[in-house]
């Protein structure tokens, strides 16, 4: 991997969060459109938050098992550069978009490797395995289940905080890191100080 890990900030539902995380060094913003989410965001507001912030913006979009119409309205209505698939999709489901693509995995074994593979994206983010919760569950994975991941399309999710990012980043060398409830003071809101100290690990590890 060439140069620092990139950072993907994930739940932002605020415009001030959203320029502090870009003032801190993140690459990326993830907005949640789940509904079941603590970190929701209804699209209207994501897309008067991305209509505020710099044109070369990378902003995520995140969908759980949402139809491709809804999608489809949802991105172009905020202006979405990026789709991040974190449901049940199939891998046909993930192909045929103009914007970029990452597929959502939860990781539960060895088998996510393998899984990964029949998905052709842009990137693959693994998240840890919890029963009926698709992501920020705030656990972590276990590195053996990664062997095998394709290092230049991982993105890293699952229990990180600004104590455990550098080591992480270290151990398993992904493209970039998530973090959503590692920097929160509350589900949705930043804690400005945590995400910069977040950012800075990161990209010295």
């Amino acid at each position: 991997m060439l140069g620092p890990v990139r950072v993907k900030v994930c739940g932002i539902t605020t415009l001030d969060d959203a320029r502090a995380a870009l003032d801190a060094g993140a690459a990326a913003l993830g907005f949640n459109f789940y509904s079941p989410s603590p970190r929701f965001v209804r699209p209207d507001v994501a897309a008067g938050i991305i209509a505020q912030l710099p044109r070369t913006t990378c902003s995520v979009g995140v969908f759980v098992d949402a139809s491709r119409p809804e999608v489809s309205r949802i991105a172009e209505q905020t202006g979405l550069t990026t789709l991040q698939f974190h449901g049940n999709e199939a891998p046909d489901f993930c192909t045929a978009w103009p914007q970029k693509v990452i597929k959502g995995l939860r990781v539960r074994d060895r088998y996510a490797a393998a899984e990964a593979l029949r998905y052709s994206v842009d990137f693959i983010l693994v998240d840890a395995y919890v029963e009926g919760q698709f992501g920020g569950t705030g656990k972590r994975i276990g590195v053996e289940l990664l062997e095998g991941f394709d290092r230049e399309r991982l993105i890293l999710a699952g229990g990180l905080s600004p104590d455990n990012v550098a080591e992480a980043v270290r151990t398993v060398r992904p493209f970039a890191v998530d973090v959503a409830s590692g920097i929160e003071r509350a589900p949705g809101k930043k804690d400005w100080e945590l995400m910069r100290r977040f950012i800075v690990h990161a990209h010295a590890a």
